[in-house]
């Protein structure tokens, strides 16, 4: 479509404003809350003792999880299915990147779409 057919007011903003940058913190930390309240407390427990967050960007809902030791990222990794399970209804398009300490393994990114293949590789 020919952007001169449009309003002013239907064209994307032309600079991302202080406003937009706090209301995108404001839906990543409410989006962030919802997740967190859909898991069991397993699960709850599991990730609150790694520091995480949700960020969302134009393609992707991305949970990024850095385990605090190797042992917490391998009970993260085993327990992606049921973190891809809580992430799929919020968004269309998400991920899940989990972050061992550096240097005692690579990281781990998988797509939700994804989660089922990797559930019947377990």
């Amino acid at each position: 479509m020919n952007k001169s057919f449009l309003h002013a007011d239907d064209l994307p903003p032309t600079e991302v404003t202080k406003g937009d940058k706090m209301l995108l913190l404001e839906l990543e930390r409410t989006t962030g809350k919802c997740f967190y309240d859909s898991c069991d407390a397993i699960t709850q427990a599991l990730i609150s003792s790694c520091f995480w967050y949700l960020t969302i960007n134009a393609e992707y809902l991305t949970l990024v999880i850095h385990a605090p030791d190797i042992v917490t990222y391998w009970h993260i990794v085993s327990n992606i299915v049921q973190l891809g399970m809580k992430l799929e209804p919020l968004a269309s398009s998400a991920r899940i990147v989990v972050n061992a300490p550096p240097g005692k393994a690579t990281s781990f990114e998988i797509g939700v779409d994804e989660v089922s293949a990797f559930r019947d590789w377990l």
